[in-house]
């Protein structure tokens, strides 16, 4: 019969590299205490990685730079699941995953309905805020995305080019969505929201 460590191994290997797991991920396979043993034996062994206390990843590797770090929407998705949270990406970051900014921050920060906590992983620091039910409206979706990128870009920086950047960037979908939750965003997003849907005037 197979060990616990074996079953953990063939569920890695079952998994995409890059992928971020704690024990739940494991939790038919045995015990919570079997489970972390059997993880602490693997990494010792250099097979998976440590991020944090719990928190493991299976390494995706590039020929010339070698272990690439995970993206911190993984390690957040894995802290996510253990905890039944719902988190949200914000400020720069925001931006920057739906390209209106070319920074890649240093401190990637997520709001989260979830306990405050912050993990260095590499040279970049991953830190949860906890806030309110109404401040995470649209979490998890393109809607909340949207609302704290155009947040961090605010009303007076926002500009044409950042409109034709969504409008190229955004799904047909995702523009449904969110027409769909316009009544989540404060006024002038709502407005930006609006001028999705319209076709761009001609020079």
């Amino acid at each position: 019969m197979q060990s616990v460590e074996d079953k953990i191994l063939r569920r890695i290997r079952g998994k995409p590299k890059g992928w971020v797991f704690t024990a739940n991920d494991f939790w038919d396979i045995g015990s919570a205490e079997t489970t972390r043993k059997a993880l602490k034996k693997i990494c010792d062994r250099g097979r998976i990685n440590r991020i944090a206390r719990g928190l493991y990843y299976n390494p995706r590797m590039h020929p010339k730079l070698g272990v690439l770090p995970p993206t911190p929407e993984d390690i957040v998705a894995a802290i996510k699941t253990k905890q039944h949270t719902k988190t949200q990406p914000t400020g720069a970051y925001a931006a920057n995953i739906l390209g209106l900014s070319t920074q890649v921050p240093g401190k990637v920060i997520f709001l989260t309905d979830g306990p405050d906590k912050q993990l260095k992983v590499g040279n970049r620091t991953i830190q949860l805020k906890n806030r309110s039910p109404r401040s995470m409206a649209g979490a998890g979706h393109i809607t909340g995305l949207f609302i704290q990128a155009l947040k961090h870009i605010g009303e007076k920086r926002f500009t044409e080019r950042h409109l034709k950047i969504l409008r190229n960037r955004l799904e047909p979908k995702q523009k449904k969505r969110l027409e769909k939750d316009i009544r989540l965003a404060p006024g002038w997003i709502a407005a930006v929201v609006r001028k999705l849907g319209k076709e761009p005037a001609c020079d």
